[in-house]
């Protein structure tokens, strides 16, 4: 709801598989990633994305619970853990967008 506040379209995916379809049907300006997903890992998600010539520098914004650095997730702009607060998901999100593919993490 936030981003959607902020003036993002969002599409939700409740699991991997459909993240999966969703990316390939309509590629996203950003994607933020859960990394424990059903039926399909959010890890699983982020590597099919990253293989992918036309999804590979799609900013990722990976969000978690789990206790998991930049180091254990190569290829994602941003990493953020549970919980995080609305605004700063918003800001995250626009400055990831704003970076581009290879910005300097957050």
């Amino acid at each position: 709801m936030a981003l959607a506040f902020g003036g993002y379209d969002v599409k939700e995916a409740r699991d991997g598989f459909t993240a999966l379809n969703l990316i390939d049907q309509n590629r996203p300006t950003a994607i933020i990633l859960d990394l424990s997903l059903p039926h399909v890992s959010g890890f699983i998600v982020l590597a099919e994305v990253t293989a992918q010539a036309h999804t590979r520098n799609i900013p990722v914004v990976v969000v978690t619970a789990l206790d998991v650095g930049l180091q254990d997730v190569p290829n994602v702009t941003c990493l953020l853990h549970k919980p995080i607060a609305p605004d700063r998901l918003v800001n995250t999100v626009r400055a990831c967008i704003a970076a581009g593919p290879d910005p300097e993490r957050c």
